[in-house]
């Protein structure tokens, strides 16, 4: 990928994101080097949550930058889209698809990639492929 660091994961610069009159996060500026395990910890209403729906690319910085690998979601967007994971906190999904559709789901979000019905194959799970 063009521009990619490969020292640094993510990198904010001075980011703002506000609701209202309320802010959630204020001039936050950090570096996460590539292959450093980091979380973030706080009370409710701290912008955790705000912080990482904007390193996701979610919710827009109202100031500052958010970079990812040195690469931004302004001019970079489908080949973030591409390299991004994410695990919901909370979702109903398993109790309303069947593994043969989460699959389905999850493998849509992604160019390239093993067919559904070969990964359900590779983990031996055919039998379990509408349960």
């Amino acid at each position: 990928m063009t521009g990619e660091s490969t020292e640094t994961a993510i990198t904010l610069t001075n980011v703002r994101k506000s609701y209202g009159r309320t802010v959630a996060v204020q001039q936050l500026s950090l570096e996460i080097p590539r292959g450093q395990l980091f979380a973030f910890l706080g009370p409710n209403g701290a912008g955790k949550t705000t912080t990482i729906e904007m390193i996701q690319g979610l919710l827009p910085p109202d100031r500052g930058a958010v970079r990812i690998f040195g690469l931004d979601w302004d001019h970079h967007e489908p080949e973030l889209r591409q390299r991004m994971g994410t695990q919901l906190q909370e979702t109903k999904l398993a109790e309303r698809l069947t593994v043969r559709e989460t699959l389905m789901l999850f493998r849509s979000f992604y160019r390239r990639g093993t067919p559904v019905d070969e990964v359900l194959e590779l983990v031996r799970l055919q039998e379990k492929r509408n349960a």
